[in-house]
């Protein structure tokens, strides 16, 4: 158990250095200064050329979320085409069926809106030209959609008045271009060095050590592996995502993964302070969501390494941890690791079962969904936090007496409205969905049968998970549904959209409002943000609005488990 603990802190040490770096290269890149990466230049003008855009025409944010959704909803209707037509598509030599339209529909928004929500297989639901030119495409423009919507953001955040915020396209390419794409491919050159496999061959039949024959599927999967994780999107290529051993072969390899799934969300944060020459407020925001995230992380950790108390009473040896849905070769540590990992952002990849963690491991990586500001996903997750500094400044404000400013900008009711709004659409739509479901099932038990394994508390929580996981555009669940139906790729799919696309037009919204607000200079009255005190207030106003609302629905699912079984 000490090296796998001395390993986690390499881990996590590693990540946390080369975030650092990496921050001051975003800030550098998104800022148009120079930087070793500009021999892109050629091939970036090229794209614009071909698309008809002027890179250098700045932008309103109305026009930056106008770009925004009329992309997605192009990409939308090319998902849909190809899923439901893939099976008469070629690079299919596994014969794959095409999707039902609301399997498709469902699998198409969780791929747009970057939450990889998955009711289906990768090695029977979907082929290989789909897993390449739809979900591997979307995997690169949805995490560069989100890095985009940041920098607008960011923008907005400058000294000065201004309208005008960049320009959209412009960073969304160059986060395709001079991040995912390299980024990516390091990743998966070394994925295809430690075994994953990268071909375009069908299955491969072996006999076992057994004597049986069998057929182990295979594909271009290092190159969708290598964006998954750094794009926060985490839909696996097979069906176990990274518990697989093709997907995730070596301990090197789940400790790059894992590291991947960190590093621009953290990177997101510090450039934050590097954009706007005031590092001391990325660091603050980095300090924030690193403390929310041990809060959840020690926790598990412990849980996780010192077994389930039913087990030891029965006599059976707990030494190695909670190993039940867990990978032998990798272990309960990193497994609990990764948990929480995947789960405070919003990638939903998986190296072990979550729905075999134990009660409160399970509680804490849905409230890593429940905040969604702890790191959060690449771009989209400093925006969920820019929600709560609104909150914040407008609530500090109050307490001594001042009109709420934030860098400059006076914080009025129309932008404390869109905030407030925006807060609360994630319990909203969690436990409304969550509520809904249980009742159907409830009503009608005989006719839902199928859709719950486990009727009771840990039923409840298995419910509470796919709507958490749907509206925090993770993607991830306790498996212990039958989801692959009309009702769960309807409901599940509306959540998503809803989810995604709110969050990202309520923040550039404030944005563009503050931008165009008189810039008055800091004094020595001016509340500061680069500071302990206001990171402690964010952090607590964090857990007061998106974590006790969900403290009634706590109780009913993972909290009531833990106590009934005696733990």
């Amino acid at each position: 158990m000490t090296i796998e603990l001395l390993g986690i802190l390499l881990i996590m040490g590693a990540t946390m250095l080369l975030a650092v770096p990496l921050g001051r290269y975003l800030a550098t890149i998104y800022r148009g200064d120079t930087s070793w990466s500009d021999f892109l230049a050629p091939l970036e003008r090229l794209l614009f050329r071909l698309a008809g855009i002027d890179p250098t025409r700045e932008m309103r944010w109305q026009q930056h979320l106008l770009a925004l959704l009329t992309i997605n909803l192009l990409w939308f209707f090319w998902a849909m085409l190809v899923l439901t037509t893939q099976g008469s598509l070629p690079l299919n030599p596994d014969h794959n069926p095409s999707m039902p339209a609301d399997q498709a529909f469902n699998t198409a928004i969780s791929f747009l809106v970057n939450c990889n929500l998955q009711h289906y297989s990768g090695e029977s639901g979907v082929t290989y030209f789909s897993q390449v030119f739809c979900l591997m495409f979307l995997q690169f423009v949805t995490a560069g959609t989100g890095m985009a919507a940041c920098v607008v953001v960011f923008n907005a955040l400058r000294e000065g008045t201004t309208e005008k915020l960049g320009n959209f396209y412009n960073y969304f390419v160059k986060s395709i271009t001079r991040v995912l794409l390299p980024l990516s491919l390091a990743l998966a050159l070394v994925l295809v060095f430690q075994g994953t496999p990268m071909t375009w061959e069908g299955k491969m039949s072996l006999v076992t050590v057994q004597g049986d024959t069998t057929a182990v599927s295979r594909g271009p999967a290092a190159a969708l592996i290598g964006i998954k994780q750094l794009g926060t999107n985490g839909g696996g290529f097979f069906g176990v995502n990274s518990a697989h051993p093709l997907e995730n072969p070596t301990y090197l390899t789940n400790a790059l993964e894992n590291m991947g799934i960190l590093l621009i969300p953290m990177a997101m944060a510090l450039a934050l302070g590097y954009y706007l020459r005031r590092p001391r407020l990325g660091w603050m925001v980095f300090g924030v969501m690193t403390a929310g995230y041990l809060l959840l992380q020690l926790p598990t950790l412990y849980l996780e390494m010192h077994g389930n108390p039913a087990l030891t009473a029965m006599g059976v040896d707990q030494s190695q941890g909670a190993l039940e849905g867990k990978e032998m070769r990798l272990g309960a540590p990193a497994s609990a690791l990764w948990a929480i990992s995947t789960t405070v952002t919003s990638n939903g990849s998986v190296n072990a079962m979550h729905d075999s963690l134990m009660p409160l491991s399970g509680m804490n990586t849905l409230l890593g969904m429940m905040t969604n500001s702890f790191y959060g996903g690449v771009g989209v997750g400093f925006l969920n936090f820019f929600v709560f500094i609104i909150v914040a400044v407008f609530i500090s404000g109050l307490l001594v007496g001042r009109t709420p400013e934030l860098l400059g900008k006076k914080v009025e009711a129309r932008e404390m409205k869109i905030a407030v709004i925006i807060a609360l659409l994630h319990p909203l739509l969690i436990l409304a969905g969550t509520a809904l479901t249980a009742y159907l099932y409830a009503r009608s038990p005989a006719d839902y049968a199928g859709w719950l394994a486990n009727p009771g508390y840990h039923g409840f929580s298995e419910m509470l998970y796919e709507f958490t996981s749907s509206a925090a555009n993770n993607g991830s669940g306790f498996e212990g549904l039958g989801d692959n139906t009309p009702w769960w790729n309807i409901s599940t799919g509306v959540v998503l959209l809803l989810a995604r696309y709110l969050p990202i037009i309520g923040p550039v919204a404030i944005a563009g409002l503050l931008a165009a607000k008189k810039y008055t200079p800091e004094s020595a009255g001016t509340l500061r943000l680069d500071t302990a005190t206001f990171g402690l207030m964010v952090f607590f106003v964090i857990w007061i609005i998106a974590a006790l609302a969900f403290f009634p629905a706590l109780a009913l699912g993972p909290l009531a488990e833990h106590v009934s079984i005696g733990y």
